[in-house]
């Protein structure tokens, strides 16, 4: 009998949910309003959301937050940024950032395949 495994970007996203939901569920003003903020930052206004979501790829490679990476690359794919495209924006944080964003990149490049992957299904 074989088991069915999910890949590790589908546990990150129901990790996701499931952490945002109890997040959410606060009376906490401040943890609300930071979580509105999000919104608002990623909003089209002078630079698209589309461009913003490769910044925050970018910056969360430099900042080593695979949770973040993974969030951003959906968002990237989602928003239409061609695996070219985001790679040379990979070679700018790892300039930035240095060889310590090797394993990121790496695992950035993991999710990519899935997402385009799960992508050309659709």
């Amino acid at each position: 009998m074989s088991e069915c495994k999910t890949h590790p970007f589908e546990d990150f996203q129901q990790r996701r949910e499931a952490g945002n939901q109890k997040v959410l569920n606060t009376k906490s003003l401040a943890i609300k309003r930071f979580f509105g903020l999000d919104k608002t930052v990623y909003a089209d206004a002078a630079l698209s959301r589309r461009e913003k979501e490769l910044l925050g790829m970018v910056a969360s490679m430099v900042l080593r937050c695979n949770d973040c990476i993974d969030y951003h690359l959906e968002q990237c794919v989602a928003n239409g940024w061609q695996r070219d495209q985001i790679d040379e924006a990979m070679s700018v944080a790892l300039m930035v950032g240095g060889s310590i964003v090797i394993p990121h990149t790496r695992h950035a490049a993991e999710t990519l395949e899935y997402l385009f992957e799960q992508q050309s299904k659709n």
